[in-house]
């Protein structure tokens, strides 16, 4: 699986102002529903109820929301930016100011959802990348920036 196949430069945000998590959820899921169809309330419940699971965020600044949503035919990514870190109940205490948020098809088997979680997973791994992204506000250079790794080890 390839980054450039989830995620489009329409789908990347930055700056955004949301001011705690539950904000921020609703923001995503808002630009969300305008890029796949699906209504916002779908997508903001789904991605609420999966954080009461267990929290998302990764460490070194980053979450990874992800959820399946009935009605989806492919996964789709979308990349945000924060004006401010947020706390986001990561494992290593520290506000998240990277997301990265997967929706992908109710159902699907599980296999592509979890290939194209570990990609980003791998991709935000990276201490350089995440050094890019946040020092870039460039829609164009997000996207390179995202999607630069491709030929290396993709599942």
């Amino acid at each position: 699986m390839k980054m450039y196949e989830i995620l489009t430069k329409k789908a990347i945000r930055t700056k955004l102002k949301s001011a705690n998590k539950k904000q921020l959820l609703q923001d995503i899921a808002s630009i969300a529903s305008e890029h796949v169809g699906i209504p916002y309330m779908n997508i903001s419940k789904s991605l609420q109820q999966r954080e009461i699971l267990g929290p998302t965020g990764i460490g070194n600044g980053v979450a990874i929301p992800h959820v399946k949503i009935r009605g989806l035919t492919k996964i789709f990514g979308f990349f945000s930016s924060l004006e401010r870190p947020i706390d986001f109940e990561s494992a290593d205490k520290q506000p998240v100011d990277l997301v990265f948020t997967l929706l992908a098809p109710e159902d699907n088997s599980g296999t592509e959802h979890l290939k194209a979680l570990a990609m980003v997973s791998r991709v935000f791994s990276d201490k350089n990348i995440r050094s890019k992204l946040r020092s870039s506000e460039n829609t164009e250079s997000l996207f390179a920036i995202l999607t630069s790794n491709e030929d290396s080890k993709a599942a």
